[in-house]
């Protein structure tokens, strides 16, 4: 086992997705300095608006998801409407029993005071305010930053994450990363506008080339305090302070709201990006959220994902920092995350082809799927206004063993998600452990949980696992729910064991029945090792992933 620094953990910038990493990490006992190039917090509009279910729950482990939901906005049903018909309508899905909504929207100004509050509580934090980091370098002792600004000093920690934004240039630049990719031409006209729409403040609402946005789009979600943000597609020239001086703005707004009194409480204009790093570990230093990959906002893909590269930085560096773990398991943050945001750019770069076509071939087949789609439902598939986000799968991880019983179908339909099986997100659900009332993905991100169906050999796996230095426990799904809907959304079968990361990731299922069944192969304790090596990036691991089913 690699012996590492027991230094803090820098993290460069002080957005939603720093505040995460450092506050996950000091949940694992690391020590942080967080470092922003600001003076101070800029609660300024609505920006990333949409938490996604899956980013409530890794909030909830720092004392925060609850009380974003509390204070957002639930929305259930996304609408689509092409012109004046509304095309379809879908309910978004939960396999299993989570305790939070599909999606909250509340402005992420709110999220950062939550966030900050969490952080202000936390004493393994280290807060600095004005520190521009102009300088980077590393050995194999640590990671030294030099900041400008009032705090003009030297930092010295043993790694970084760098969550810097999408102004991140001049951290990519010190690291030697590139960010390829391109600027769309069409920008995006964002207002929040406090006003009273009733039956609109439980659903997304999407149009296409509305009589009132002629040949380009609109795009309304509810927000808190009665507020609604405003997503106009507008030309290349488009001027915000022209249109407010001379009416049109009042005009485009009274389109959309008719007579009703109005407040607009921000506005802003954005072009959109479609960039990500080529690598997002360079030596020490992490890349995470929009400093590590940008994507057009439509289906809610940016903060969302920056989350879930907070919790695999932190939870992997934590097994690092605490000797769980050697430093190749810093690798596949790379491995898991750049697969993360490629997935994403290739689905948003499909939207923003289907809003903003580029060829004539392009527009046709938008047209003609729009029109298709008004009275015939097999279109519906076809129609693009975002396909909302949703974790990665980490099928093809190096850290996840494969089952040849459970192969992945691909991608689900929009607004389906997969079915239970290695490198999924573990459904949620309410369980029991010693009388204390819990939720699984809880319990699972105390470390590894090994999940043990009926028949499953507990005495075996538990000699396997009391061997390791991992925090690690032993479960019978039976004990945890004894009303079986815990193994039914699963589709756990008999013998099986289940085999949880600390991001509540399924890692591997081990069939122990066949193992000891099956002439030639491993006993039990062996093949659990041998899942929990792998899902650790030791080597003596299972081939596993992509290289497993070649």
């Amino acid at each position: 086992m690699t012996t590492t620094t027991t230094g803090p953990v820098a993290v460069i910038g002080n957005g939603p997705v720093g505040q995460t990493t450092a506050l996950l990490l000091a949940r694992w006992g690391v020590p942080v300095v967080l470092l922003d190039r600001r003076p101070g917090r800029d609660a300024v509009g609505s920006k990333a608006i949409c938490q996604q279910r899956d980013v409530l729950d890794i909030w909830e482990t720092v004392g925060a998801g609850r009380r974003v939901a509390r204070e957002g906005v639930t929305w259930t049903t996304a609408r689509t409407f092409y012109r004046d018909d509304e095309l379809f309508a879908y309910d978004l899905p939960d396999h299993g029993r989570s305790c939070f909504p599909p999606f909250v929207n509340i402005s992420q100004a709110r999220t950062e005071e939550i966030l900050d509050e969490r952080i202000a509580a936390e004493p393994l934090i280290d807060v600095r305010w004005d520190h521009d980091v102009t300088d980077i370098s590393q050995d194999d002792s640590g990671v030294r930053l030099r900041c400008g600004g009032t705090g003009g000093d030297t930092i010295t920690a043993s790694y970084a994450v760098a969550c810097a934004g999408a102004r991140g240039d001049d951290i990519r630049r010190l690291l030697g990363v590139s960010f390829e990719g391109h600027s769309f031409d069409d920008r995006f006209l964002i207002c929040d506008i406090r006003t009273r729409l009733p039956g609109w403040s439980s659903e997304r609402r999407f149009y296409f080339d509305p009589s009132w946005n002629r040949g380009r789009q609109v795009l309304i979600h509810p927000c808190p305090d009665s507020t609604f943000r405003i997503d106009w597609q507008v030309p290349g020239d488009y001027d915000l302070e022209a249109e407010e001086a001379d009416g049109r703005l009042d005009r485009r707004i009274r389109q959309i709201i008719g007579e009703a009194e109005y407040e607009i409480v921000w506005k802003s204009v954005y072009r959109f990006h479609a960039r990500v790093a080529d690598r997002l570990r360079v030596g020490r230093v992490l890349l995470a959220g929009d400093c590590a990959h940008l994507v057009a906002p439509f289906g809610a893909r940016g903060l969302n994902s920056g989350v879930a590269d907070a919790e695999n930085a932190a939870w992997k560096l934590a097994f690092v920092l605490r000797g769980w773990a050697g430093e190749s398991l810093l690798e596949t943050y790379h491995d898991e995350r750049h697969a993360a945001a490629l997935e994403n750019l290739q689905v948003t770069s499909a939207t923003m082809r289907f809003l903003v076509p580029r060829t004539e071939a392009d527009t046709a087949r938008r047209v003609d799927v729009l029109r298709r789609a008004r009275t015939d439902v097999s279109a519906h598939a076809e129609v693009d206004s975002g396909r909302l986000s949703e974790p990665f799968w980490y099928i093809d991880s190096p850290l996840t063993t494969a089952d040849p019983t459970r192969p992945f179908a691909g991608r689900p339909p929009r607004g389906r998600l997969p079915a239970a099986g290695p490198g999924v997100l573990v459904p949620d659900g309410p369980v029991r452990v010693n009388g204390r009332r819990t939720r699984l993905r809880e319990l699972a991100r105390e470390g590894f949980l090994l999940l043990l169906a009926p028949e499953a050999d507990r005495a075996a796996v538990a000699s396997a696992v009391s061997g390791l230095r991992v925090p690690a426990r032993v479960h019978a799904l039976s004990e945890l729910d004894d009303t079986g809907v815990l193994a039914e959304t699963l589709g756990a079968r008999a013998g099986e064991v289940w085999l949880i990361r600390p991001d509540a990731h399924v890692a591997a299922v081990i069939n122990t029945r066949g193992t000891l069944d099956t002439p030639g192969t491993p006993a039990v304790g062996e093949a659990i090792t041998t899942a929990l090596r792998t899902a650790l990036s030791e080597e003596g691991g299972a081939r596993s992933g992509a290289a497993a089913r070649a």
